[in-house]
């Protein structure tokens, strides 16, 4: 469903990217794993057709009107109503109203329709910005730090609503810097340093190579002992 094949980039004489090669089966979770600065959001952004790739290929089987897209950067209208914010996107979609609703029931935020964006905290903000990402019902969404600065109680919410899109036909590339998270939702992970992957596979068998199964599966320390970061 999503390849990239020897991708690399560059910004003003530094690398961000290097040969830069893996793929996302349809109806799967993938997670890309790194610290920040380690590329993930060059990637989706080479994917989506935001930024040109210096060299490789890259494709998605799908129509570009048939992704959905969730950034750190939200662009949600401030002064504009949740409900109001949705409508924004029905008109340029093309699609029913009620569909707005519908996707604000979906990230359980029907009851914040009305208030403006500016008054929302930032967990509520993330549900709306996945709730416009989900609105067309997307067939690959991608989904950047979805959780980054989330409580757990309201993480686990946005876990469970992604598994849920996952289960009605969604493929979902997920990037993040928590572990855990991808060990509980990814089918398959990458973990990226410094632009370049340096293990992919299914996290328990990645896990397993590199002898970090204790109770748990622990792909942080897989991570240390590959790049010699501390913390991620």
């Amino acid at each position: 469903m999503i390849k990239m094949n020897n991708v690399a980039k560059h910004f003003s004489g530094n690398q961000v990217l290097t040969d830069v090669t893996f793929a996302v089966k349809e109806r799967e979770i993938f997670g890309l794993l790194g610290p920040s600065g380690a590329g993930k959001t060059t990637i989706i952004n080479i994917l989506t057709n935001q930024l040109d790739a210096d060299s490789g290929n890259h494709s998605i089987g799908v129509a570009a009107f048939n992704t959905g897209l969730m950034l750190d950067a939200d662009g949600l209208y401030p002064r504009l109503s949740c409900l109001d914010n949705l409508y924004v996107f029905t008109g340029i979609y093309g699609i029913s109203k009620q569909k707005a609703m519908e996707a604000l029931e979906n990230v359980g935020l029907t009851y914040a329709a009305k208030k403006s964006v500016s008054s929302l905290s930032k967990g509520m903000r993330q549900r709306l910005s996945l709730a416009r990402a989900i609105l067309h019902q997307p067939k690959v969404l991608f989904l950047d730090e979805p959780t980054g600065g989330l409580d757990p109680n309201t993480a686990r919410g946005i876990h469970k609503l992604i598994m849920n899109l996952r289960d009605k036909g969604a493929t979902i590339f997920l990037t993040t810097h928590n572990m855990e998270e991808a060990v509980k939702l990814c089918d398959h992970v990458a973990l990226l340093h410094k632009g370049k992957i340096v293990e992919h596979g299914v996290p328990l068998e990645i896990c397993e190579r590199h002898n970090a199964v204790k109770t748990v599966p622990d792909l942080g320390a897989v991570f240390i002992k590959l790049t010699g970061v501390e913390s991620i």
